[in-house]
């Protein structure tokens, strides 16, 4: 069982109060920090190994530049949100690598550089772009427990990012398990194989004889949500979620990150609870991966409601056994839904044209109803899922000061 102790005896530092025990040093007097040398147009799709720059997203490289551990930060942003990794990895030329560490545990530098990331901001240099400099990182002052301590504080942080790990695995095995039960049968027809078939033209394809194809807007009403101002969006917390495209996943799916809204514009029509089907109207990925994309709405405990943003809409299923079929179907078919956008730099669903020919398979009530007894399960553990996922993360964000600074002291493990 895990232990704790609320520190009593601290001594200020430049930066902070740390425990009496403990120091403070240099990140260059600890580990070797060195920038890649990869530019972006280097990046290869189907890659053997990662490669660190900015962005959110990892790309892939078929050549690697460290074989290491490492804390990887970009040196170019506003966020400088580290990354942890350990093995052979390619790295941008103006991405660092924190590695070769010195009575320094990887992991615990990993979750100090959470925090210290808001000092990083401070010495950054530049105006539209903040970027940083090696010296900056090399004179960055770190706390620095006892080896041991570390280890410690590095555990404790770690159990729950495996937790929350895990529950993210589990949640896209289940969606992936949703996914190919629905292409089974609705696209392969595998367990319809043995009935008559007829030539859809809508479709272009043969469909069993007694099943229907109807337009999106005939099974649907989609509803766009409420235009806003910057100044009527807030990052903290406030009456109303406001889910907008940011919460959109590329081709599908639920991002659980929110921001708040604070203007008095939306209609009741433009609320959303928990478990509605929205799709997303506009895009500003060149990849066109997320207008068109389905996702099915999760909210954090305590909020009941939600508003959505102009850039998406709620689609309205007449049927609620369509819910979770059509999120599957517009997943599926989600580069198809792009088509139905244009637009320059930024794409916009034609909406009106989507609704009129988007045309979907409509199979027997039976069958549909059959079919959603099988899948409800699966995206209810999906949603109670995330809302753990989003409870840990909590937890681990208000430890995570506590114990890099010492204020909680990790007695046993």
């Amino acid at each position: 069982m895990v232990k704790f102790r609320w520190e009593t005896e601290f001594k200020e530092t430049e930066i902070g109060k740390i425990p009496k025990d403990w120091n403070v040093k240099r990140l260059g007097e600890l580990a070797d920090i060195k920038t890649g040398k990869t530019d972006v147009k280097d990046a290869v799709e189907d890659g053997k190994y990662p490669l660190f720059d900015r962005s959110e997203k990892v790309k892939r490289s078929n050549k690697y530049l460290f074989d290491t551990e490492a804390v990887i930060v970009p040196g170019e942003g506003r966020d400088f949100l580290p990354r942890y990794y350990k093995g052979k990895f390619d790295l941008h030329q103006r991405t660092y690598a924190i590695f070769n560490f010195r009575n320094l545990h990887g992991k615990y530098l990993y979750y100090a550089m959470h925090i210290l990331r808001f000092y990083l901001r401070e010495m950054a240099v530049g105006s539209t772009v903040l970027s940083l400099r090696l010296p900056i990182f090399q004179e960055l002052t770190i706390p620095y427990p006892p080896l041991q301590e570390q280890q410690k504080i590095a555990t404790v942080l770690s159990y729950f990012d495996d937790l929350i790990e895990n529950k993210k695995k589990q949640n896209e095995i289940l969606e992936k398990i949703a996914l190919e039960l629905f292409k089974n049968w609705f696209i392969d027809f595998e367990p319809f194989k043995d009935e008559e078939f007829i030539y859809n033209e809508e479709l272009d394809k043969e469909i069993p004889k007694d099943w229907e194809v109807k337009r999106l807007g005939e099974i649907a009403k989609l509803i766009k949500g409420v235009s806003y101002k910057s100044s009527e969006i807030s990052k903290e917390p406030e009456e109303n979620i406001f889910i907008t495209l940011n919460n959109f996943l590329r081709g599908g799916g639920f991002k659980t990150e929110y921001i708040y809204y604070k203007g008095t514009k939306a209609k009741e029509t433009q609320k959303i609870k928990e478990g509605d089907l929205i799709i997303a109207l506009t895009d500003m990925t060149a990849e066109a991966k997320v207008v068109g994309a389905p996702a099915i709405v999760i909210l954090p405990n305590n909020y009941e409601f939600g508003i959505i943003s102009l850039d998406c809409a709620k689609i309205d299923v007449k049927d609620e056994f369509l819910k979770y079929y059509l999120y599957l179907y517009l997943k599926y078919s989600q580069k198809e839904n792009s088509t139905f956008a244009n637009g320059v730099n930024v794409l916009h669903l034609k909406v009106e044209l989507f609704k009129s020919s988007k045309f979907i398979l409509i199979p027997p009530q039976p069958i549909l109803q059959n079919f959603h007894s099988l899948v409800q399960p699966l995206f209810k553990k999906i949603i109670n899922n995330q809302k753990q996922i989003m409870v840990l993360k909590k937890i681990k964000d208000a430890l995570l000061p506590k114990l890099v600074f010492g204020e909680l002291r990790v007695e046993e493990l």
